[in-house]
């Protein structure tokens, strides 16, 4: 698998995010864990399933892309799911202060957050663009340097893509 065309944090999160069912054969098939701990992971039920789905994210990613991308993707993925910690992780677009006041769909379509503007204005039409957690209505809304904090703006794009975007030089 190509990092650049597949992030380790989007790789961890595609596999964070496999349905239920397929996890015990996930772990199974794609792990090296033992079959005893593979039973027990496969076992969670509802909610506790999630640790199993965290563990196989871990050990896939790792496989691939090596332990310590694994483990930035595990620690991104905590930092916006979990409630805080470090987003240093996170996937990361630099903003050139000239781009301020921008359209932020050009800003996103140049990041390649979007593949193209009409992409990008259906993604807002159908309220599934996010900038602060608060949707953006407004295929012509700017982006505004007040909005950056000392983290930078964080931009979701439909429920499980998040990018960080701090302002460069």
């Amino acid at each position: 698998m190509d990092a650049e065309k597949t992030s380790p944090y989007d790789f961890y999160q595609y596999w964070r995010n496999v349905a239920d069912a397929d996890v015990e054969k996930c772990l199974a098939l794609l792990t090296f864990l033992p079959m005893e701990e593979v039973n027990r992971l496969g076992g969670l039920k509802d909610s506790a399933i999630n640790e199993a789905k965290k563990v196989l994210a871990f050990e896939v990613t790792k496989l691939v892309h090596g332990e310590t991308e694994a483990i930035k993707a595990q620690q991104a993925a905590e930092a916006l799911f979990g409630g805080g910690g470090d987003l240093d992780n996170v996937p990361t677009i630099d903003v050139k202060p000239e781009q301020i006041g921008s359209l932020l769909i050009d800003v996103l379509v140049n990041a390649k957050v979007f593949s193209s503007k009409r992409e990008a204005r259906q993604m807002i039409e159908q309220g599934g663009l996010y900038v602060k957690d608060v949707p953006v209505n407004d295929v012509a809304a700017k982006l505004d340097g007040s909005q950056f904090d000392a983290d930078g703006l964080i931009v979701r794009k439909g429920k499980k893509k998040y990018y960080r975007l701090i302002m460069g030089k």
